[in-house]
């Protein structure tokens, strides 16, 4: 039976209307699962619907993550925030947690869980944390921008088999893989079966990359 992944829609102010980027469809495809983009809403019930139907759940790009999230004062640096995504994607994630579902975050993804389980985050890179290395590409975007290392006896070592690889990087805000500058890069719940967070693109990279598909099957394997 395909496994039915429910994934956090992105949204766009200017137009009000929900989008999707393909590659996070099109890479779930490629695994042989479903992808099912969910609409935004704090509507419970609904939410409890997919937390029912879906096995596991992909929280995408988008939004800078709300300073509120993790008990901060927005700064002006800090980019546009969507505050019913932040209260969707809480309730989602706080209960695929506790149901043990699967979950893979991507870039605001990974920040939101490190934010929704007591972590903090940069609000702007160049601001806060200066540095040479590459973490707002230009395209394309599936090429490597920089090295990230990898954490030995972590799930991605295990399903990687590499300590040492490379990404593309795409983001202004930041959090198992330390970046070279010193930035937490991907993060895991060692209790859970798999809840990963990664804060580079597989959605972009996935058809040249062998690790963004080995990332992208891991995930959809543990449903």
């Amino acid at each position: 039976m395909r496994k039915v992944v429910g994934i956090i829609p992105l949204w766009d102010d200017e137009k009000e209307s929900y989008w999707m980027l393909p590659g996070y469809m099109k890479m779930l495809e490629a695994q042989n699962a479903i992808p099912l983009m969910l609409p935004l809403t704090s509507n419970e019930h609904e939410l409890d619907y997919f937390l029912e139907i879906c096995g596991g759940f992909l929280l995408t790009g988008g939004h800078d993550v709300s300073p509120s999230v993790y008990h901060a004062n927005k700064e002006s640096w800090c980019g546009e925030c969507c505050e019913l995504r932040d209260e969707m994607e809480h309730y989602i994630l706080k209960h695929a947690v506790d149901s043990d579902k699967s979950v893979l975050g991507i870039c605001r993804g990974v920040q939101f869980m490190n934010a929704c389980f007591g972590g903090t985050l940069y609000q702007d890179l160049a601001t806060e944390h200066p540095s040479s290395v590459e973490h707002h590409m230009n395209p394309p975007y599936d090429r490597v921008a920089h090295q990230v290392t990898v954490q030995k006896g972590s799930p991605l070592h295990e399903f990687l088999g590499a300590e040492e690889i490379g990404v593309n990087s795409y983001h202004h805000q930041a959090t198992m893989a330390i970046s070279e500058d010193g930035l937490v890069e991907s993060i895991f719940m060692p209790s859970k079966k798999f809840v990963v967070g990664v804060q580079w693109h597989p959605e972009f990279s996935y058809e040249v990359d062998k690790n963004s598909r080995k990332i992208v099957g891991a995930f959809v394997s543990s449903i």
